[in-house]
């Protein structure tokens, strides 16, 4: 509003100069100018400040706005970089992880089938995962399963596209084991905690926090040598025929993604199978 009456008295000055300017031959029109001018310049002055104001804040509010765009911009491309180079970072671990599969694959005397885990059992009191491989791919009930670390569980129940696996902390698992070291042997059993029991291993006998345990192969289920874990903590009591023994597993549960399934075909079919192919090869070689 200010400066629009600013504007209206500026150009009533301007036309009073202009006026007094066909006055100039005479001292009165040429005083009447000086005067008007004298007036007109503090009200020029100010419009021109205000408009030049206004024109500063023209332009930084759309300078603002292309800055805002440009800033829009630049998140969004550097979101998709950030979501680019996640991907990328879990297709590098997938294939570490891989490689520990093929590995354990070339040097393991059985029969392993690569499955995925899918699902988790929500419970604190249950331990199972389940895994997309099944009967179709030569999954059935009891086949152990293992990842490079040691013993995963074994197949509770299987279907023909996916198994359900029954962890070794699981309560009602358990796995008959030795002490490597001593070949103790007792019974590595599961607890919800994480960790597993060594039962049933003599007062008398020598175990050792830090002793690395494996399967024993009487249980039926695992296969003789596979790891299990190490004893970290020993309870000798004065009385009683047992020592409390504590066994962690070497498998780190939480983070299970992909598996290895041992097939039920025993390993003597492997090493027939192995002779057979190796049997072929020299007959092909003589008749080279």
């Amino acid at each position: 509003m200010m400066v629009t009456v600013g504007a209206v008295v500026l150009i009533g000055l301007y036309i009073i100069v202009f006026s007094f300017a066909f006055l100039r031959h005479a001292s009165f029109g040429g005083a009447a100018t000086r005067t008007a001018l004298f007036l007109a310049s503090p009200f020029q002055a100010a419009i021109s400040s205000s408009m030049n104001f206004m024109d500063d804040i023209w332009s930084h509010y759309f300078f603002l706005i292309l800055v805002s765009r440009e800033n829009d911009e630049l998140k969004r491309k550097l979101a998709q970089a950030e979501n680019k180079n996640s991907q990328c970072r879990e297709i590098e671990l997938s294939n570490l992880r891989l490689k520990e599969f093929v590995k354990l694959k070339d040097q393991s005397p059985f029969h392993l089938e690569a499955a995925e885990v899918i699902a988790k059992d929500a419970s604190p009191w249950y331990k199972t995962i389940i895994i997309n491989k099944g009967i179709d791919d030569g999954v059935s009930d009891g086949c152990p399963v293992i990842v490079s670390e040691g013993i995963v569980g074994y197949v509770l129940t299987a279907s023909s596209s996916a198994a359900k696996v029954i962890l070794i902390i699981d309560r009602n698992s358990s796995v008959d084991a030795l002490v490597q070291r001593t070949r103790t042997r007792g019974l590595a059993q599961g607890n919800p905690n994480g960790v597993c029991r060594f039962d049933y291993a003599l007062r008398k006998l020598d175990v050792k926090i830090g002793d690395n345990v494996i399967s024993s192969g009487f249980d039926g289920i695992y296969p003789k040598g596979l790891r299990i874990g190490y004893i970290s903590k020993v309870i000798r009591r004065n009385a009683g025929l047992f020592q409390d023994v504590e066994l962690t597993p070497y498998v780190d549960f939480t983070k299970l993604e992909e598996v290895m399934v041992v097939l039920s075909s025993s390993i003597r079919d492997k090493v027939d199978r192995d002779k057979v192919d190796r049997d072929k090869v020299d007959r092909d070689n003589v008749g080279d």
